[in-house]
């Protein structure tokens, strides 16, 4: 923009140099409003990444009503939705503590996972809860990802990813959870809408500290779902049901 000293500008008529300083006002403040537009929108833009990030391959589940955040004793809020499989809710109370072993026998082997009461007693609570009615026998692994991450999710009786057993409970996170090989963790679809399916981690796994991790497999465990995963999906996608079928046929404690 020019100055109002320049020698062009001070020959020009004084109205014609009055309407050149308005002209010039009218667009310094249009630019100035063009500019904070611009990064109020680049704010609003950077929030939006921030808040509402997510990773499309990440464990999920269908969204369901939010639980409380868990205080003291575990709460299991009705989640509105038709359970999968008719089961009772936990006892509001853990009994277990501490380790907690337990066998998961499936079509890829038997699985030997150690539950962890201690950091997680609201989720060993929900899990030993539904194992022991049943809930988990006869189910499919409805989902594979061999690449980004590596898991294999199960826990839903439907077999289709939405199913859960008609309630929901709240996270127990640190926010310093990792996902290495032999993980067990939480699939959900959103903060505190944990229900029924969890997934294993058959390879070291970046995720964010979303999903409570309330146990671990040994290392032959973790071979034999690995083995299953290098079969693929059925569409040969990274992401989708598992070429080999991975059945739970029960899940025993001690």
């Amino acid at each position: 923009m020019r100055s109002s000293h320049h020698p062009l500008y001070s020959r020009l008529h004084p109205r014609t140099q009055e309407a050149g300083r308005v002209v010039a006002y009218d667009r310094a403040v249009l630019t100035s409003r063009v500019r904070r537009s611009l990064l109020a929108l680049a704010a609003a833009g950077a929030l939006a990444l921030t808040g509402c990030a997510s990773t499309s391959d990440a464990p999920q589940q269908t969204s369901s009503a939010e639980a409380p955040v868990a205080s003291g004793e575990c709460s299991y809020p009705a989640d509105g939705r038709t359970p999968a499989k008719t089961v009772t809710a936990p006892p509001a109370d853990p009994s277990a503590s501490g380790e907690v072993p337990a066998l998961m026998t499936t079509s890829a082997g038997a699985l030997n996972v150690t539950l962890d009461a201690e950091a997680t007693p609201c989720t060993t609570n929900n899990f030993l809860s539904l194992a022991e009615q049943g809930y988990f026998d006869g189910t499919s692994c409805h989902r594979l990802t061999t690449q980004g991450i590596f898991v294999l999710q199960c826990g839903d009786p439907t077999g289709t990813g939405t199913g859960g057993p008609g309630y929901s409970f709240a996270d127990e996170l640190s926010g310093t959870e990792t996902y290495p090989a032999g993980t067990l963790a939480m699939a959900n679809a959103g903060p505190d809408t944990n229900g029924s399916q969890f997934f294993i981690v058959y390879a070291d796994t970046q995720l964010p500290p979303s999903y409570t991790v309330f146990g671990s497999l040994d290392a032959d465990s973790v071979a034999a779902v690995s083995d299953a995963a290098k079969q693929g999906t059925e569409s040969g996608g990274p992401d989708g049901t598992p070429k080999q079928p991975v059945t739970i046929e029960s899940v025993t404690a001690g």
